[in-house]
């Protein structure tokens, strides 16, 4: 099985951007975490990292016809993009959708995710083990 885990703008700027919140841990960890995760179940994964909408859905895109499912983490633009959503649609594969904090604890607007209107599956405030996480429940519904 081979999943696209895709992180959204600022996810670069871990173990800066509001540690806090975020933790100290940078993105280089949290990449070495979900490939431990994803040895561990026998699963494929590759990374996609970009602060830029199209990009993002660029990269959703080439999911299709190469991936078996997404991890998708669109970070601001959860909140904001219909056309994440519109690329995830098109695309029809499984999604799950993380975040490391719980974005329904925190400001009113980040309680609103247009991702989660097409994820099957939301986590969220498990740091990277979301990300442990959604690679599992993938691998156990869609496993080859």
């Amino acid at each position: 099985m081979k999943i696209s885990v895709i992180n959204g703008p600022n996810i670069n700027m871990l173990g800066i951007r509001e540690p806090d919140l975020y933790g100290k841990a940078d993105y280089a960890a949290l990449v070495g975490s979900i490939e431990r995760a994803a040895a561990e179940l026998g699963v494929e994964v590759t990374f996609f990292q970009s602060n830029s909408e199209g990009d993002i859905v660029t990269e959703i895109q080439r999911a299709y016809g190469t991936a078996d499912g997404i991890v998708i983490n669109a970070a601001a633009y959860t909140h904001t993009s219909v056309a994440i959503l519109d690329a995830l649609k098109a695309v029809g594969l499984p999604t799950v959708e993380v975040h490391l904090t719980d974005i329904n604890s925190r400001e009113e607007f980040r309680r609103r995710s247009f991702v989660s209107l097409y994820a099957e599956k939301v986590i969220c405030g498990k740091g990277f083990a979301g990300y442990s996480e959604a690679l599992a429940y993938l691998a156990k519904m869609y496993g080859k």
